[in-house]
């Protein structure tokens, strides 16, 4: 893999006075082709699925099957599960000549990886994320490398606030905070509770949580007066949400089936990101006969037969 050249001074994007847009970690749906799509619509830093350091780091197959990038996949922060120093600043060091830099995932709910230690569990122990931010500041030898954690909230806030505080003393560089505690899935994100976090800390804070369409990110920053947003769901049913649509446009189905084709995008993958795309714009039926097609030869008939083609349509929403 080729060092990329690319755009190291991400927070120099926090200094511009606007709300920065930022495609969350999701397993699965946030690798390099649609990392390629939401950057052509305003967004303005991409993370990569969260990967397990240490399979990371032993495991030559898991490295180039976990991480793929270009020169163009910039600015790009990697997401890795780790529960020791040592392994995420190893981590951090093998892929900083290719991003811009890490984030310590604090905030996964899910059972596996509680249960190894990684994720939401280490929002309870403040002074190993203190020691894991600090040692990937002090190992990687680019100054404008950063180093952030992504962390949900504890019941009591005040554990949360000393958390951020720790990991600001060590040197994080930004904080996202999703607004609910591990135990919630579906309830209201507590935005009063961002609103906290962004008051104690010095460092950017990130909001993440529910939002949906563009007019959510001015909302959220309203009643936070965080730096920026981070969207997941909202960004897999609009890849152009960040560029104002409230639906898919067309030409953006069409920009997915390009990259895809161009970066050779497995079929499953292809497929399951326009199911998202299309849930909003299109009826019950149409999503029956979309769901079971099975080649990308068919999707793309379909796509023509029941949309048009962008020269047909121009930009339009579908």
């Amino acid at each position: 893999m080729r060092t990329c050249n690319g755009n190291t001074g991400v927070m120099e994007l926090f200094e511009k006075g606007k709300v920065v847009k930022i495609c969350a970690p999701m397993v699965r749906y946030s690798k390099l082709a649609f990392r390629t799509l939401v950057r052509k619509y305003n967004c303005d830093i991409c993370f990569t699925p969260m990967i397990v350091a240490a399979d990371f780091m032993r495991s030559t197959k898991a490295r180039d099957s976990e991480f793929t990038t270009n020169e163009r996949d910039r600015p790009l922060i990697v997401q890795f599960a780790a529960h020791d120093a040592q392994t995420l600043a190893d981590a951090a060091c093998v892929v900083a000549p290719f991003s811009d830099g890490v984030d310590l995932n604090c905030g996964c709910p899910q059972r596996w990886a509680m249960s190894a230690g990684y994720g939401a569990c280490l929002i309870k122990k403040p002074e190993l994320v203190k020691d894991m931010v600090r040692l990937v500041r002090n190992q990687v030898d680019n100054p404008k490398y950063t180093a952030s954690i992504k962390i949900r909230i504890h019941k009591d806030l005040r554990k949360t606030v000393d958390l951020c505080q720790k990991a600001e003393s060590a040197g994080v560089s930004w904080i996202t905070v999703h607004g609910r505690t591990a135990e919630e899935r579906h309830q209201p994100v507590h935005y009063d509770a961002i609103k906290t976090i962004k008051d104690s800390v010095s460092v950017p804070v990130i909001a993440n949580g529910d939002i949906k369409y563009l007019e959510d990110v001015e909302s959220t920053y309203q009643v936070t007066g965080v730096d920026g947003v981070m969207v997941a769901r909202g960004l897999l049913a609009n890849p152009a949400m960040f560029a104002g649509y409230n639906d898919t446009p067309l030409e953006c189905i069409w920009d997915w089936v390009d990259i895809s084709i161009e970066q050779g995008t497995p079929f499953t993958c292809f497929h399951h990101h326009l199911i998202y795309m299309l849930e909003r714009v299109s009826s019950q039926p149409e999503r029956k006969v979309f769901n079971s097609l099975s080649s990308t030869s068919a999707v793309i008939d379909y796509l023509q037969n029941t949309y048009g083609s962008v020269d047909d349509l121009g930009t339009s929403p579908c």
